[in-house]
């Protein structure tokens, strides 16, 4: 049973409007998500699940509605508060990989570990290498992401985001610059890492292997959740 005490995100009512309110991406939205979830929003071009992603990341706010994440209300929060929660609390994952190109695939996982306090330079490089064994990368540790195909880059960036063991990564698109073998391979990872570390994935797509293979999937319609769980998503 879920119950408010095991969410990691609680959305409610959430509107989001641009250009003076003659845009409107979400038109109340509700949503909650249990810790250990396996999420995709899914919907078309436009129905506004990137939106909703960058709201549950904390790296824009709604126009109407409330977020809560691990238990914070986003609005109640500052923007230093709001950089201190999703940097503690969020990994992310883009669909261009986001790598650094003069780092090697180790420096990059260690990035996050960086900006937190705490973490010795061995530590953060233990930590890098564990997680980059983890994703089967350990061996490329040294490699620049130009070294490296686009399904590798792929792991380096789920090791990345991961590597702070966050209860949440956001994932947005993660399968769309890679081929289908590739994608699927991506996405069995990224379960596999969920069950192994307690992360909260919650991905964009409008790729049927990415629905699929999840536990739940939120279809979104001109900005609204279709309650029937249909509707085209090309």
């Amino acid at each position: 049973m879920t119950t408010e005490n095991n969410l990691v995100v609680r959305v409610r009512d959430v509107v989001k409007t641009y250009q003076d309110g003659l845009v409107r991406a979400l038109r109340g939205v509700s949503l909650d998500i249990p810790a250990g979830s396996f999420l995709t929003l899914a919907g078309p071009s436009g129905s506004g699940k990137t939106t909703l992603l960058n709201l549950i990341g904390a790296l824009d706010v709604p126009t109407e509605g409330t977020i809560t994440l691990i238990g914070r209300d986003l609005a109640s929060l500052d923007e230093k508060q709001s950089t201190i929660l999703r940097r503690e609390n969020i990994g992310f994952i883009f669909q261009d990989f986001n790598l650094v190109p003069v780092l090697t695939a180790r420096e990059n996982v260690e990035l996050p570990l960086e900006i937190l306090s705490g973490w010795t330079k061995q530590s953060r490089r233990d930590a890098a290498m564990d997680i980059l064994d983890k994703v089967g990368i350990a061996d490329m540790a040294n490699r620049l992401p130009k070294e490296l195909s686009g399904g590798q880059q792929q792991r380096v960036a789920i090791a990345r985001a991961l590597v702070k063991k966050p209860p949440i990564v956001l994932a947005d698109e993660p399968t769309a610059n890679l081929d289908g073998k590739t994608g699927v391979a991506v996405i069995d990872l990224m379960k596999r890492m969920r069950d192994e570390i307690g992360t909260a994935f919650i991905t964009s797509s409008h790729d049927p292997r990415v629905i699929e293979r999840s536990e739940t999937d939120v279809r979104l319609i001109d900005g609204q959740i279709n309650p029937d769980g249909g509707g085209a998503i090309e």
